[in-house]
């Protein structure tokens, strides 16, 4: 599933990301894009205190989410908000790893998948 979850990210971010805008203007899919960020920031957490020995893998998917998108101003800071929000919110609330931050973990690779898969479906080329 983890695998699976990271092709699609992949394909999203080869597909669905559209081109840099002159204008900071939002895309109809930001929505998901910042909840992906945010999912990406809690998954860099938890994957952390859980062992799982990634470093800075899920900062670098959103690192390669930001490169694909070119976002500018405003959309730029609420993909990088979405990021923090994720990592800082589970930051406070765990301190080392529990079953539920496995469940926590298991939830966000599946949301994430869902929404990479939704928005490859509707924007891919």
């Amino acid at each position: 599933m983890f695998t699976r979850f990271l092709a699609i990210f992949a394909l999203i971010l080869a597909c669905a990301c559209a081109p840099a805008r002159a204008q900071d203007v939002a895309a109809p899919f930001d929505g998901e894009l910042q909840r992906l960020a945010e999912i990406l920031g809690g998954l860099h957490y938890l994957r952390g205190i859980c062992g799982a020995n990634e470093g800075n893998k899920w900062r670098s998917e959103m690192q390669a989410l930001i490169d694909a998108e070119t976002p500018s101003g405003e959309r730029r800071t609420r993909m990088i908000a979405g990021f923090n929000r994720g990592y800082n919110g589970f930051q406070q609330t765990y301190r080392s790893c529990t079953p539920a931050a496995t469940v926590a973990i298991r939830r966000y690779i599946e949301e994430g998948s869902k929404i990479s898969r939704d928005l490859t479906a509707r924007y891919a080329n």
